[in-house]
């Protein structure tokens, strides 16, 4: 059996659910999710596997933790395992992520194991792509807007741009360690998609749309897609995967949104700072051929 912790935002999610699914499909065994972070975190729109992808791997269960984790598997000890001091404590089947880059140990894991990370690499599940693609096929209907924009991206070359603001600029902890991307930066991915393909179409999609609106002007065509809000902002991600090519943020949401474009002549730009003030080797982030700027 493989748990899962799952935690943080829907990008993450994704994440820690692909390598889980990635574990389960080469040992041929259950897939299960403990779901405790979000018991006592309400950010962004909490646990959305179940509603966005209609994924239907099971919560872990008190036996479940008690036969992957045995008597520390406790509700009042194993969210605590994770702190680097009290390591000596933790059984072989309790995995924590030993550093941002794939960590091949990954293969040699426990038959039962209890994950916690994220995991933020296509190395941990490329060997089973198509299963992690069928897993992220969005579940609800297209509302009629989204399906305007979808249409209109299929007609041209449309390239989607993420500009995260949000909590990177409001909110001072997460702004230390990540910050948003540049203008610059923006500036530099536009010239360079411009000089690689023709009559190209941005659509622009962010958490901060007024403030984008005012500061990012593009000579060619751009549509800035803001309508989905609240529950419904999975869909910008579900447009995103639609566009032919991609500017992404330094940010998991946008990576989704453009490793779930599989065709193979897309062109991806990523941010190469990754984080603003945090040393992690990031080499492994980024796909084969994704343009780092």
């Amino acid at each position: 059996m493989i748990i899962v912790q799952v935690c943080g935002g829907l990008g993450n999610q994704m994440f820690q659910h692909a390598v889980g699914l990635a574990l389960s499909l080469r040992r041929q065994t259950d897939l299960k999710w403990d779901l405790s972070w979000f018991a006592d975190n309400h950010l962004h729109q909490g646990f959305e596997l179940v509603r966005v992808f209609g994924a239907k791997h099971q919560e872990a269960t008190v036996g479940d933790y008690r036969r992957v984790l045995g008597w520390r598997g406790i509700p009042t000890l194993r969210p605590h395992l994770a702190r680097q001091q009290l390591k000596w404590l933790r059984p072989r089947s309790y995995i924590c992520e030993p550093h941002f880059h794939y960590w091949p140990g990954i293969l040699d894991v426990p038959h039962d194991a209890y994950l916690v990370g994220y995991w933020q690499s296509e190395r941990y599940f490329i060997d089973v792509a198509p299963a992690v693609r069928d897993v992220f096929r969005f579940a609800m209907p297209m509302s009629a807007e989204n399906r305007r924009v979808a249409e209109c991206m299929q007609r041209c070359e449309s390239v989607s741009i993420h500009i995260r603001r949000g909590d990177y600029v409001s909110d001072p902890v997460i702004n230390r360690v990540h910050g948003a991307c540049t203008l610059d930066y923006y500036r530099a991915a536009v010239d360079f998609i411009a000089s690689r393909i023709a009559s190209p179409h941005f659509f622009v999609f962010s958490d901060d749309p007024t403030w984008v609106k005012a500061h990012l002007a593009l000579d060619h065509p751009t549509e800035f897609v803001s309508h989905n809000c609240g529950a419904e902002s999975y869909n910008d991600m579900r447009l995103m995967s639609q566009c032919r090519h991609h500017i992404i943020a330094n940010s998991s949401f946008s990576w989704w949104g453009a490793w779930l474009n599989d065709r193979p002549d897309k062109i991806v730009i990523a941010p190469k700072r990754w984080f603003a003030n945090y040393e992690a080797d990031t080499r492994d982030l980024y796909c084969p051929g994704w343009v780092l700027l």
